[in-house]
C-alpha cells in the first residue's frame, strides 16, 4: 500500500477516513441489515419459513449486540480502530460463507449471529469512534458524510442483491451471492487496516486538522467540551434519554427492513418493486444524512433529532393506509427524510454530550437498552402479521413507540460538569 500519509499530504486525513468509514459500513451493514428485506423473500421461497421465524433472525443479532456492544466499545477504546476492523471483517467473512451453506433454520440463525458479531466489531461503534476522535467542530458533518457513503452503497447494493437472488428468476442465487460477499469482506480485512489511523494525535495532528479552540457557549463564555468517564455518563439524564430514544426510533427501522419485502408481496408487488421502494428510501436518506449532520452542527442536536424522528414515524403510518403504490412511495420519501436525518445525529449527540475520552465505551454501553428494544421489533411485527393477517396494527404500534423516542430525544439535556461533581459528592 505504500505510505498513505504521503499521498494525502496537504489535506486533512480525517476526510479520507470519512470515506473509509462509509465503505466499512457498506460492507458490514448493508448486506446484513438493509438487505434482510430481500434475503427474507428468497429464503421463504426456498424453505417456506414463517414470517415470525424469519423475523427472529434479526432478534438473534440484537441479543449479540446487547452482549458484545459494550465489549466492542471497550475494545475500540483500548485496541484501536485498526484492530477492530481487521478482526471484525474476518468474522464477517466466516459468517457470509456459513450463510451460503445454510440448509435449515438453526444454521440460518447461527450464520446471522456470526455475521452480526463481525458487523458489530468492525461496523458502527468502531467507525463512529474513529470519526469522533478525528472531528469535534465538524463532527455532525463528518458522521453525516460517512452515513451518506453507506447510503450510496445501499442504493447500489440492495437492488443488485435483489436482482441476483430473485427466486422467480434464474440468476446467481442467494448462495453464490453470499459467497461473493465473503470474498469482498476478506479482501477488505486485508486492505483497510493499512489505511486507518486511530487518532489525529498519532500522526501529530489535531481534530478537524486545527489546534483546539474553546467552543463558545450561548452566554458568550468559553465552554470546553466535556470528557466524561463511563461512570459519569451513566449518571446523566441525557445518557438514558438518548439510549432509549435511539432504541424506540430504531425499532421501526429494524422491523421495516425485515418485513417490507414481505408486506409488499402480501399486497401483490414483486421483489423488484420492493427493491426499488428501498432504493428510493435510500436515495432520499443519502441526501438527508448530509443535511442531518449539517443541521445538527447549527441547531441543538436534540431538537433536530426530535424533528427527524417524528418525520420517520409519519412515514411508517403510510404503510398501513392500503395497497396503493403511492402510499409506498410516500413512505419511502418521508421515511428516508426522517431516517437519513436522524442517523448521524444519534451518534454525534453522544460525542457532543460526552466527549472523546471514553466515547467507545459510552457508545457500546448505550447500545444495551437499544438492542433489548430491537430484540422484539422484527419478531413482534411477524407475530402480529401471522395472527392478525396483515401488518397494520404492528406498524401503528411501532410508529407510536417511534413518537415516544422522538420525545425522549427532545428532553435530553446536555450534561453540566458542576452537576456531575455535585452528584459524585452526594454519593
Amino acid at each position: 500500500m505504500g505510505n498513505p500519509w504521503a499521498k494525502a499530504r496537504g489535506s486533512f486525513y480525517g476526510w479520507w477516513l470519512v470515506a473509509v468509514a462509509g465503505f466499512i459500513m457498506v460492507v458490514t451493514s448493508v448486506p446484513v441489515f438493509q438487505a434482510i428485506a430481500v434475503w427474507s423473500v428468497a429464503l421463504e421461497a426456498q424453505f417456506g419459513w414463517s414470517r415470525t421465524q424469519l423475523g427472529l433472525a434479526l432478534s438473534f443479532t440484537r441479543i449479540e449486540g446487547s452482549l458484545t456492544g459494550p465489549i466492542a466499545g471497550y475494545l475500540v477504546d483500548r485496541m484501536g480502530t485498526r484492530f477492530m476492523v481487521f478482526s471484525g471483517l474476518l468474522i464477517l467473512t466466516m459468517g457470509f460463507y456459513l450463510f451460503s451453506q445454510v440448509q435449515n433454520l438453526w444454521m440460518f440463525y447461527l450464520a446471522y449471529f456470526i455475521m452480526s458479531v463481525g458487523q458489530g466489531q468492525a461496523g458502527w461503534i468502531t467507525v463512529m469512534t474513529l470519526l469522533n476522535h478525528w472531528f469535534v467542530r465538524h463532527r455532525g458533518m463528518a458522521m453525516g458524510l460517512a452515513m451518506m457513503g453507506m447510503g450510496v452503497g445501499a442504493l447500489i447494493l440492495v437492488p443488485l442483491i435483489a436482482w441476483l437472488i430473485d427466486p422467480e428468476a434464474d440468476r446467481l442465487g442467494w448462495r453464490r451471492t453470499a459467497e461473493i460477499l465473503a470474498v469482498v469482506t476478506l479482501v477488505s480485512a486485508i486492505v483497510l487496516p493499512k489505511i486507518i489511523r486511530n487518532k489525529p494525535e498519532d500522526v501529530g495532528d489535531y481534530p478537524d486538522g486545527e489546534p483546539p479552540v474553546p467552543v463558545t457557549a450561548t452566554q458568550g463564555e468559553p465552554e470546553e467540551e466535556l470528557e466524561l468517564t463511563i461512570g459519569q455518563a451513566l449518571r446523566t439524564q441525557a445518557f438514558w434519554a438518548i439510549s432509549f430514544g435511539h432504541g424506540f426510533g430504531s425499532m421501526v427501522v429494524l422491523a421495516t427492513m425485515s418485513h417490507l419485502g414481505l408486506l409488499m408481496q402480501d399486497v401483490g408487488y414483486g421483489l423488484q418493486i420492493a427493491g426499488w421502494i428501498i432504493t428510493i428510501q435510500t436515495a432520499v436518506a443519502i441526501v438527508f444524512q448530509f443535511f442531518g449532520g449539517w443541521i445538527g452542527d447549527r441547531i441543538p442536536k436534540n431538537i433536530a433529532l426530535f424533528m427527524f424522528t417524528t418525520i420517520q414515524g409519519i412515514g411508517v403510518v403510510f404503510l398501513t393506509l392500503g395497497p396503493d403504490i403511492m402510499n409506498f412511495y410516500i413512505f419511502a420519501v418521508l421515511f428516508g427524510i426522517g431516517f437519513g436525518g436522524r442517523t448521524p445525529l444519534t451518534t454525534a449527540i453522544r460525542g457532543e454530550y460526552f466527549g472523546r475520552a471514553s466515547f467507545g465505551k459510552i457508545l457500546g454501553i448505550s447500545t444495551v437498552p437499544m438492542n433489548f428494544l430491537l430484540l422484539i421489533a422484527a419478531p413482534l411485527a411477524g407475530f402480529m402479521r401471522d395472527e392478525l393477517g396483515d401488518y397494520d396494527m404492528a406498524f401503528l404500534l411501532l410508529a407510536s413507540l417511534n413518537t415516544l423516542g422522538a420525545a425522549l430525544f427532545l428532553i435530553a439535556r446536555r450534561p453540566k460538569l458542576e452537576n456531575l461533581l455535585k452528584s459524585k459528592s452526594a454519593a
